[in-house]
């Protein structure tokens, strides 16, 4: 466009030229200097337009050859984008994306061909993203995503049909020819009717007619104690990893959340079935002064000894400060931000779902956030329980954590060996007996970890109903070492003794030897 303009003006000023002389214009020095100098700009005008479409053509090329990866991330953005149907607090903003996508430009791995070069987008963006996501989903809801991720991906590859999608989804829409059950033994008439639903698929053309025929073969895949992972009989055990997961639906949809677990560590990878605990650090590194962090609270968790134990790591133990909102403490709480805003603090707004009246107030203080005039040690940290009324702007800029336990004994353990005191040097090294203490501080931990997987059953209790959290199992542990600590004089008097007496025993042993 620029070149363009030159070259307009170049033009305009000899017409200018042409038009004001008199006389022969080669006689003309002005003229002639004027048309000489015109002519030497238009080349080098032309040729920087020549170079400029080589550049625009293979801008274009480049462009058409990296198609692709547009579409798959607009495919990943559109699956974020439908978690706000399970949960309001689940918002994600197009911006967040975005700085998301530069950053796995950046940091996946470089080819010199543009397929391999997408693969490595692809890949490294995937797990990014889900990680990412992760860390704001509630334990229930993870292995949804990803099964989500993954059905979206392999839709958008056109390696999953839609109406194979829709039989997971529904169990098979409108009505079927009615044939008896030819197990009613073992096989329910409703997988019955689901099975003859799904026969009625194209890739699964007779599969009726082979349970018909061969009871005895399905009556073992449904017995088993994993039939996900059975071998199916004859030509189905060929089937894909989706297939067959629609085959566990009809046949016992009791399986089916294992069986959808699989799938994704199939299709995916084993990382997006494999919860892990929340890095602070991470999120920390992740957000600037203007972004604030939500804790999406469930019941019985409590980020605060998690969130002091941050703030001394970071040396902000003294500059942080909390207030609990409800009636009337939203004033108060604005003072604080501004407060804070100017220091260089951090401020914690607990319980944000007890001000609903107070929630626009804050979203209009997030959004009046000017980064050039507040302190850049600044943080906003908040937490609230799932909330219709919590602003979907702070949502989607917001750095959002849950605070649940993980699945799975091996990841709990992990988690509660990484919080305070646990994680403490001086806390698991200073017990005056550290090998009993160690010994019982691993079965404490495994028997906190037992009680958190049994959570799904409701809360547990002998006298009444209790939900155990992270606080009972600080205040276990440090009543352990305690308990530990008094008993050592104990102890080290105990094991005199036996030392006295093994000592004793062994003299007389020497000495009626040396009698004899």
């Amino acid at each position: 466009a620029e070149n363009k303009r030159q070259l307009k003006e170049i033009e305009d000023k000899i017409l200018e030229v042409l038009s004001n002389s008199t006389g022969n214009i080669l006689e003309d020095e002005s003229a002639i200097a004027v048309i000489t100098e015109a002519k030497r700009l238009g080349n080098d005008i032309a040729a920087k337009q020549k170079q400029g479409e080589l550049t625009e053509a293979a801008i274009d090329e480049a462009r058409v050859a990296y198609a692709p990866c547009g579409e798959y991330l607009s495919t990943l953005f559109f699956c974020i984008s439908d978690l706000a149907a399970i949960d309001p607090m689940y918002q994600y903003s197009l911006p967040w994306f975005t700085k998301l996508v530069l950053s796995s430009l950046a940091q996946a791995a470089k080819a010199d061909k543009v397929p391999e070069r997408l693969e490595a987008i692809h890949g490294h963006f995937t797990a990014s993203m889900f990680k990412n996501v992760c860390r704001s989903l509630f334990e229930k809801d993870k292995l949804l995503f990803a099964f989500l991720l993954a059905g979206r991906i392999l839709g958008s590859r056109g390696q999953l049909d839609g109406e194979e999608w829709l039989f997971l989804l529904t169990g098979g829409l409108g009505s079927v020819k009615p044939r008896p059950n030819p197990a009613t033994a073992w096989l329910p008439d409703s997988s019955w009717q689901q099975l003859l639903r799904l026969s009625a698929l194209p890739a699964f053309a007779g599969l009726a007619e082979a349970v018909a025929a061969d009871p005895p073969a399905w009556q073992a895949v449904y017995n088993a104690a994993e039939p996900h992972r059975s071998k199916f009989p004859g030509i189905y055990n060929s089937l894909g990893d989706f297939r067959k997961l629609l085959v566990v639906r009809s046949l016992r949809s009791d399986k089916v959340v294992p069986a959808v677990s699989d799938f994704v560590r199939a299709t995916l990878g084993a990382q997006f079935v494999e919860s892990s605990a929340v890095d602070l650090a991470a999120c920390y590194a992740d957000s600037s002064a203007t972004t604030p962090f939500i804790f999406v609270l469930s019941p019985g968790s409590d980020p605060t000894a998690a969130l002091l134990q941050f703030a001394a790591e970071k040396g902000m133990s003294t500059r942080l400060s909390a207030i609990s909102l409800g009636q009337g403490q939203g004033k108060k709480a604005a003072a604080l931000i501004a407060e804070a805003q100017a220091v260089g603090s951090w401020v914690v707004l607990q319980n944000c779902h007890l001000a609903p009246s107070w929630m626009p107030a804050l979203d209009r203080i997030c959004e009046e956030i000017n980064p050039e005039s507040i302190h850049p040690d600044f943080r906003l940290w908040m937490t609230s329980f799932p909330s219709p009324k919590f602003p979907v702007n702070i949502l989607q800029s917001g750095v959002k954590i849950t605070n649940e336990p993980p699945a799975g004994l091996h990841a709990n353990m992990r988690r509660s060996l990484g919080i305070e005191p646990l994680s403490n040097s001086a806390f698991f090294e200073g017990c005056q007996q550290p090998l009993p203490f160690k010994r019982l501080l691993f079965g404490l931990v495994f028997f906190h970890a037992l009680v958190q997987e049994r959570r799904k059953y409701g809360p547990l209790g002998w006298n009444i109903p209790y939900g155990f959290d992270d606080g009972d199992l600080r205040i276990s542990a440090m009543q352990l070492k305690m308990f530990l600590d008094e008993a050592a004089p104990q102890a080290a008097a105990a094991g005199a003794a036996a030392a006295d007496d093994s000592a004793s025993s062994s003299m007389a042993a020497t000495l009626a030897l040396a009698a004899a």
